[in-house]
């Protein structure tokens, strides 16, 4: 009964965020179709009357950087890949440049007088803006959400305006896959002259009791007429199902040309709290009156809840103990590039929630509206990240050249888009900063806090502190004058400090704000052992595009660089593939998290006399699987993870050994099998009971493909997708787990092909043709939606296998 409430909820979620987003309101215009796109740098591409008839019309969210190059002669280029690229290992070979949007749009007649505004959710990066010609500006950064002014420039109502935006994401400016372009939503604003100034709504719990709970609201008002105005400002409370809740009315006074905030604390009686298990999220409705007519109307989200960090209780949400099962994300969505689409963002989501994170570090910049939404509506936390360097540089071309002029702006978006959401508890400023430690970053940092703490002190203020292996001979004490400065602070990759840091400075709130795979179980001793320790956030929580191979392995006559070079492109180092499966290191932080029981793994086989070497980011070469034709008679390592006491393995029914399981073995068991096949069974025992087994059966010959789509249903809007899982089957309906099979795809239906992919890190391939090679027996393709109801149908095939077809309706 439980899950069947998750399916709905979770699906009445995605359906309701997907129809917003393309409808909104007639004061927030979804942006994204129609747009003109060309890639490439066009001279006069900027002025109105330019033509552009023979570029491409696309509807967005959109990155170029994920899509096919055209063929060029002596350069060596998959799909997307380049030898050419400028980033190299660090995007992932991928290829960026600069391009064009333009968009042709006219006002009608409701749009008199209207203040007329843009706002980009994110552009990657250093994005000019024009209309009608006129400059509005640039905007460098390409991770915060930003807005311009239309107003001045735009035609007569009737008359055809053309919006113009030139991205250049240009020279090394990245340590991993940015994407390219308008990758995130565009909103078009359309208020009255007074109108509530964009996020200019902060609403906040101060109190919770058994009779109700307090929270305090600003709004801020912008007056931007040229006479002083009075009006009524009306505000509404509803609960997450609608139903009124309670109400205040007041007369303004507002100057003209001026904003104003006003401040109001409201106690909401039987409320319901947010919670990772409950989410319940609130309306706050603000309305404008000028006589009887309502000139403004804004409805912002919110949640009840109460935070609260202390080195001897940790972390508490509404008074309740949380140790935080963190893990960092980058924003790309694998086979979609960096493509900000809303059921994307909201997957990504879900299945970190469904693997047992209840938080993620959106690492190292803030994450779409898109992203934050789906964490408040499904109950996961996050640390909202703002920069990964400050004035020292880590690529040629990065923020730093726009650090010092653009970093308060930048904050601002980023706090004030995201502070109504509960799901946000911690605000970080940066990641390793090179400058730290040192006198410089140390006032870099005090201004960073004082600026968030200036537009919310609701939040604790932290950064991401490493030991200093780019500054040989400096020594982990170096880093106490800026940990000094923090209200939470953040650990990478140094649970060994914990215990010597809180025996001088017991007062320090610890969290692991990076942590190393292999060494989940000693991080999470760390939090579960001490209350100071509040959580961990493991290198990833899901795979990325670039930082090539930074979770690879390989043999010890092996000479391969740490970072591997073409055709490694995915880093590899993710509990989760960038198609939503389990990897090995996710079935250990199963067992270590208390998510399972017991998890059977066994090793690749690895040459005689050969040593597998493992990057810190990695894993070993691990599968869950039997089927290992043409070693048989040759030792496999058979690992079993698991917090029972002993563990029985049995090959076709004989027992092989029985072996101890301890925290001293790091709940694990590892056996030595020769390799012959049949059915390997691992039994977990307490008290020499049996409590639980795990079966491994070898699979056949490739049968059948079977496809299945996540959902059943999705909504008519171009910001929902669709997708679909694929696996190779044998005769008896068991995965085929080394099948690297061609698999070709046939659409129908009102969908269009998105993306394809199959989690390969050295798969170089296009994902926009629809065929892809399996990898470890799966696959997957990725289908938009469209504005209008119907059917989306996949059928996959492949040469000599049984084909699988798979639907899903689509509808308003």
């Amino acid at each position: 009964m439980r899950n069947l409430f998750y399916i709905l909820f979770f699906f009445s979620v995605i359906l309701n965020s997907c129809k917003q987003n393309d409808s909104l309101t007639e004061r927030e215009i979804n942006f994204n179709s129609g747009w003109k796109f060309i890639r490439a740098d066009i001279p006069g591409a900027e002025k109105p009357d330019f033509d552009d008839s023979a570029w491409r019309t696309l509807v967005l969210p959109h990155d170029y950087s994920i899509e096919d190059l055209p063929e060029k002669e002596g350069v060596k280029q998959i799909g997307p890949f380049s030898e050419e690229s400028e980033g190299g290992i660090s995007t992932g070979h991928v290829v960026g440049g600069t391009a064009w949007y333009r968009k042709h749009f006219t006002l009608n007649n409701t749009d008199e007088g209207k203040i007329v505004k843009i706002l980009f959710d994110g552009v990657y990066m250093n994005t000019d803006v024009w209309i009608n010609g006129h400059h509005l500006g640039n905007h460098p950064y390409g991770y915060t959400a930003f807005s311009f002014d239309l107003t001045d420039h735009l035609l007569p109502v009737g008359e055809e305006n053309v919006l113009a935006v030139q991205v250049k994401n240009e020279g090394q400016n990245s340590r991993w896959y940015s994407g390219s372009g308008i990758y995130r939503n565009v909103t078009l604003l359309k208020t009255n002259p007074v109108h509530v100034d964009l996020w200019g709504i902060f609403v906040r719990t101060k109190a919770v009791s058994t009779e109700n709970a307090t929270v305090a609201v600003d709004v801020r008002l912008m007056n931007e007429s040229a006479e002083d105005k009075r009006v009524t400002l009306k505000m509404e409370f509803r609960d997450s199902d609608g139903k009124y809740v309670t109400h205040f009315e007041d007369e303004k006074e507002l100057a003209a040309g001026q904003k104003t905030t006003f401040k109001q604390e409201f106690g909401l009686p039987d409320y319901r709290l947010w919670s990772l298990d409950n989410p319940e999220l609130y309306t706050l409705v603000v309305q404008l009156v000028d006589g009887k007519k309502i000139i403004d109307e804004v409805m912002e989200t919110f949640g009840i809840r109460t935070i609260e960090f202390s080195a001897e209780k940790g972390f508490l949400l509404n008074g309740e103990n949380v140790l935080l099962k963190g893990g960092c994300l980058h924003h790309d969505n694998g086979p979609l590039g960096s493509a900000a689409f809303d059921y994307a963002e909201f997957r990504r989501v879900k299945i970190m929630k469904e693997n047992g994170f209840n938080a993620i570090r959106s690492a190292h910049n803030p994450p779409s509206k898109a992203f934050l939404d789906a964490c408040d509506q499904l109950g996961v936390l996050i640390m909202d990240e703002a920069f990964d360097m400050w004035q020292v540089p880590k690529k040629q071309e990065d923020y730093h050249l726009y650090f010092d002029e653009w970093w308060e702006k930048d904050l601002e978006s980023m706090v004030l888009r995201a502070r109504n959401h509960p799901s946000v508890i911690i605000w970080s400023v940066g990641n390793e900063i090179k400058e730290r430690a040192d006198s410089s970053g140390l006032e870099i940092f005090r201004k960073l806090r004082a600026k968030v703490l200036e537009m919310d002190d609701t939040r604790p203020v932290t950064q991401a502190i490493c030991g200093f292996w780019e500054t040989p001979g400096r020594s982990w004490e170096d880093s106490e004058p800026a940990f000094a400065q923090m209200d939470v602070h953040g650990y990478n990759y140094q649970w060994q400090q914990y215990e010597s840091d809180h025996e001088k400075f017991p007062e320090r709130i610890i969290i692991g704000t990076e942590s190393f795979p292999m060494e989940a179980f000693e991080n999470w001793q760390m939090v579960e052992k001490h209350p100071y320790v509040i959580g961990d956030f493991v290198w990833t929580g899901m795979d990325y595009f670039g930082e090539s191979g930074i979770g690879s392995s390989k043999l010890d006559n092996e000479d391969i660089p740490f970072l591997p070079p073409w055709p490694w492109f995915n880093a590899h180092c993710g509990d989760i593939s960038v198609l939503g499966y389990k990897k090995p290191q996710m079935y250990f932080r199963d067992v270590v998290w208390r998510n399972s029981e017991l998890e059977m793994l066994v090793h690749a086989p690895i040459p005689e006399g050969r040593e597998e070497i493992i990057s810190n980011w990695g894993w070993p070469n691990e599968m869950k699987s039997w089927t290992w034709e043409g070693h048989e008679g040759k030792p496999l390592q058979v690992s079993v993870y698991t917090r029972c006491d002993e563990v029985r393995l049995e090959m076709d029914g004989e027992v092989i050994g029985t072996k101890p399981v301890s925290e001293e073995t790091k709940l694990t068991a590892r056996f030595d099998v020769t390799y012959q096949p049949g059915e390997l069974v691992a039994v977990g025992l307490k008290n020499g009971q049996e409590t639980v087994r795990q079966v491994l059966k070898t699979a056949g010959k490739p049968a059948r493909l079977k496809i299945t789509a996540e959902r059943e249903t999705v909504s008519a809007s171009y910001n929902d997708l669709a997708y679909f899982n694929v696996e190779v089957l044998d005769e008896n309906g068991l995965l085929v787990p080394h099948a690297e099979i061609s698999v070709e795809f046939a659409i129908d239906g009102i969908g269009t092909l998105q993306a394809v992919g199959n989690g390969n890190p050295t798969g170089m391939k296009s994902f926009q043709q629809p065929q892809v090679l399996t990898y470890r027996g799966k696959c997957q393709v990725i289908v938009r939606s469209s504005d209008q109801p119907g059917e989306i149908s996949v059928t996959a095939r492949s040469e000599g296998l049984e084909p699988g077809t798979a639907r899903v309706d689509v509808y308003n």
